[in-house]
């Protein structure tokens, strides 16, 4: 039976995801992996990590409360880890842009999907249970898209004995995390954020044309994957739903470029989602224009702080964006948030946890400036 939830309409500000980890909690993780500490060990230092990040986001006045992500290695690792199908291939690298040249491999870059999926344990019960039993109030749980695993691990040659084409692995993927989104709806979680960062391919002509030359046909693979996007949302009835979308953000750096106009219209109108949190700190993400097609049941989440340096913004300079915006879409349907996680691959941005802070705590004064909560 699913549990009744307040709505989380009137939330104004929040946040996206991830928090950059305390540098202990690294050096656990490493000495987990080389066997140096134990399951429960590792665990313990997790749970005290996040206490102290709940304290900080009530301290910075947050509307909506995560876990920092600080049980993953990465933003998408929870799904891979609780299936089987992945395996090990060739390391292939990301095309990133920006950043030292000097960041290393993001996580699971060796995986390819080379087995039909079969779910092996829960992906994120243990992460809800601990924030419904510790988190000050309202809590989202993120899910991994599974149109990212699709355009980075389905590979030709080798994934086509499982999945003939990504699409016909979307629908396998989008069956287990719905079966998750479900579960956690209806244990209580009252909102469920699923991560979507490769929506934004498709604006970026570089990037498709390195899909098309990888075998994927792109125009019924945006429909086949805005088709699994909704499974997964209906299944996570009757929690507040969310799509983030943003052109990628790995220790500063970024994938994709353009702005939302190619595909504004259909994902805006075709996502069966609540809440629309799309990444608009720089001009890689194109003017506000597109925002005319969102549709009158949805918020849009304005993420104008950015969370790839350290430089903090003014709250006059985040008005008058929000100003912009309510040009095409009435203030009433906005929010805003970070365009992303303040470390979505695990290793965190270039900036410190004071800068991250004191980046909240403008979301938090500038929502109640401009909607007076």
């Amino acid at each position: 039976m699913a549990t009744s939830m307040p709505s989380l309409s009137s939330v104004r500000a929040e946040q996206i995801g991830s928090l950059l980890r305390p540098q202990a909690l690294l050096e656990a993780r490493q000495a987990k992996q080389s066997g140096e500490l134990s399951d429960a060990a590792l665990a313990e230092l997790e749970n005290e990590a996040i206490l102290a990040a709940l304290k900080g986001q009530q301290g910075t006045g947050q509307q909506v409360f995560v876990d920092g992500e600080f049980r993953r290695t990465g933003f998408m690792t929870g799904f891979p880890d609780s299936v089987e199908g992945f395996v090990l291939d060739a390391y292939t690298p990301i095309a990133w842009k920006g950043g030292t040249g000097n960041e290393g491999p993001s996580p699971n870059t060796q995986l390819v999907i080379g087995h039909r999926l079969k779910s092996k344990k829960r992906i994120a019960k243990n992460e809800a249970d601990f924030l419904k039993q510790h988190a000050p109030g309202p809590f989202k749980i993120t899910l991994p898209s599974p149109v990212v695993f699709a355009a980075i691990f389905w590979r030709r040659g080798v994934s086509q004995g499982a999945y003939p084409t990504p699409g016909d692995f979307l629908t396998d993927a989008a069956s287990i995390l719905a079966s998750e989104a479900h579960a956690l709806a209806s244990e209580g979680t009252p909102y469920i954020q699923l991560d979507a960062p490769a929506y934004t391919h498709w604006a970026d002509e570089s990037l498709t044309a390195k899909y098309q030359q990888a075998g994927f046909d792109m125009d019924p693979f945006l429909s086949e994957a805005i088709a699994a996007e909704n499974t997964i949302l209906a299944a996570a009835a009757p929690a507040t739903t969310g799509v983030h979308l943003c052109r990628g953000n790995s220790m500063g750096r970024w994938l994709a470029e353009g702005g939302y106009d190619k595909i504004a219209e259909r994902l805006f109108n075709e996502l069966r989602c609540d809440r629309l949190l799309l990444e608009y700190d720089s001009p890689r993400a194109g003017d506000f224009a597109p925002l005319r097609f969102v549709p009158k049941d949805k918020i849009v989440v304005l993420g104008l702080i950015t969370t790839k340096d350290g430089k903090l913004e003014t709250a006059d300079e985040i008005v008058r964006r929000i100003d912009e915006a309510a040009r095409y879409l009435p203030v009433e349907q906005l929010a805003l948030s970070p365009q992303c996680g303040f470390a979505s691959s695990g290793r965190g941005n270039p900036l410190t946890e004071e800068q991250q802070w004191r980046k909240l705590e403008l979301v938090s004064a500038v929502a109640e400036t401009v909607w007076k909560h």
